[in-house]
């Protein structure tokens, strides 16, 4: 990557991709905190990533704001670049740079299964994969998401006196849980902690069924026994969660699929619902690609450059700064 540094500066036109701290110019591939953040001087993103930064952070937590649309190419100077689907969450991309004839995709966070609250993820071939591995181990191995939902229902049909209290990261997580309980047939009203209300709304707005859903009002007395109750992570651990009485707390997050981690966080139903790609996915979007060279931006990164190496494929690990915000996963 002689024209791309390893903090993913694009040097022929002084962009950076996700940059952790304010930048001139900066590619952001979807609107979570630790890829997007406030105060760079020009931004270059889908309409839906922009828009999820400015609920964030304010309309004017950019200078200037530029809209590239997936599958349309934007050339700037002589680095062509292009956005594909992600499949992570609403509005995120793969960025593909072009420039002198060599290809080199930056995958952002990614998922390869469907999912009914973002566009589905699109397969890209390059000369230079730049790729996550937030669950670069083997034992990751993400079981199907409508099965993990189905043991919430089944929960709530056997304790329907208690309510249960999910850990939902409050972009993505949250709608994708919504949207699947849908799917399951599940009808009734979904309540919501205030923080998920804004995101929540923006899905919707943008024609992601949600159904019926209510932001928790605790100072008027309801009897929320059987329900489901979205709440951020930290919330849940905090003074928020104990105005309900004897709830069953779960949490949707591939990391529970670690049984120490859950315990950890007094999980008592955790449901494996990840919006990253597993091993499976890493290892064979990297073959799919043909890349010669892979660079592990995050994550797992020793096994995924061991598994590159054996399979006659050049690859190095980044270990990039800033991508420490694990309540999304």
């Amino acid at each position: 990557m002689k024209w791309i540094d390893k903090n993913l500066h694009i040097k022929p036109i002084n962009t950076h991709i996700d940059p952790y701290k304010p930048v001139e110019n900066a590619i952001i591939t979807h609107g979570h905190a630790d890829h997007a953040k406030p105060g760079h001087k020009n931004v270059l993103a889908t309409s839906e990533t922009i828009e999820i930064m400015k609920i964030r952070y304010g309309e004017n937590c950019a200078e200037n704001f530029q809209v590239l649309p997936t599958n349309q190419s934007l050339k700037i100077n002589d680095v062509l670049i292009k956005f594909f689907p992600a499949g992570h969450i609403l509005g995120s991309v793969q960025v593909l740079t072009e420039y002198k004839g060599e290809k080199i995709n930056f995958t952002g966070d990614y998922k390869t299964t469907s999912d009914q609250t973002c566009k589905d993820f699109e397969p890209v071939k390059c000369h230079t994969l730049v790729t996550e591995a937030t669950f670069g181990l083997p034992v990751f191995q993400h079981p199907n998401e409508n099965e993990e939902i189905k043991k919430l229902l089944k929960s709530i049909n056997l304790f329907s006196e208690r309510p249960h209290l999910v850990g939902v990261y409050a972009l993505g997580k949250a709608q994708r849980v919504i949207n699947l309980l849908r799917q399951q047939g599940y009808d009734k009203e979904i309540f919501i902690h205030g923080s998920l209300e804004k995101l929540c709304e923006y899905y919707q707005n943008n024609n992601i069924d949600l159904g019926k859903i209510t932001k928790v009002n605790l100072t008027k007395k309801k009897d929320y026994n059987g329900e489901i109750i979205l709440a951020p992570p930290s919330a849940i651990k905090n003074i928020w969660s104990r105005k309900f009485e004897d709830p069953i707390i779960c949490q949707a997050s591939g990391w529970m699929s670690i049984k120490q981690r859950a315990k950890q966080s007094l999980v008592e139903l955790p449901l494996i619902i990840s919006d990253h790609a597993d091993w499976n996915e890493l290892t064979k979007y990297i073959k799919f690609t043909d890349a010669e060279n892979v660079y592990v931006t995050h994550g797992r990164e020793e096994a995924i450059v061991h598994w590159c190496k054996m399979n006659k494929i050049n690859g190095l690990a980044l270990s990039l700064s800033g991508r420490d915000d694990e309540e999304q996963l």
